[in-house]
């Protein structure tokens, strides 16, 4: 288990029926500070904005990048995570997550924002993140599937997308206009 991803189960594997409260716990754990590749300390310092989403974790990774002020706002956070009401089978959380993001891109929203609703969010807080760039480099601590969606929607709005680097917790795009 890695730090951060919470267990309701022993053995670690839960029933459908459980994902919703272990996207609760999920939502509200913390990153493991350490590992940070040396360039996000870099971008955050080159940035003359620094903007992350409410989320509990993505709030630690932006302390976890210096001490810079940042600011908070929802329309960053991460793509929900749907689940079902079914008591069986029990899998590990980790791959009820990836049948309920597959399940989702298909349409299944239970329980969170269809994939229709996210991206008129991800086009929201792309412009929002065009108009911070108005006043210098912004640096964005969010989430892996709301990132790639912002992404999208900033290359639609004419920014190209160069430099993509990191690791799987750690991962860093930069746009330029």
């Amino acid at each position: 288990m890695r730090h951060g991803e919470p267990q309701l189960a022993k053995g670690g594997w839960i029933a459908p029926m459980q994902m919703g409260q272990w996207i609760d716990l999920y939502n509200q754990s913390l990153i493991k500070e350490g590992d940070i590749p040396l360039e996000c300390p870099v971008a955050a310092l080159s940035a003359s904005t620094i903007v992350a989403s409410t989320a509990p974790r993505a709030c630690s990774s932006a302390r976890a990048l210096g001490d810079l002020p940042f600011t908070q706002e929802a329309i960053f956070t991460e793509a929900e995570l749907p689940f079902a009401l079914w008591k069986a089978p029990w899998l590990p959380p980790q791959a009820w997550a990836v049948i309920f993001r597959l399940l989702w891109l298909c349409g299944y929203a239970r329980g969170s924002d269809s994939l229709t609703l996210t991206r008129q969010r991800a086009r929201a807080a792309a412009e929002r993140l065009v108009a911070l760039a108005a006043k210098g480099p912004v640096l964005l601590v969010g989430h892996g599937i709301m990132n790639r969606l912002i992404g999208k929607e900033l290359q639609a709005l004419g920014w190209l997308a160069r430099n993509r680097q990191g690791s799987r917790y750690w991962s860093m795009g930069v746009y330029e206009l």
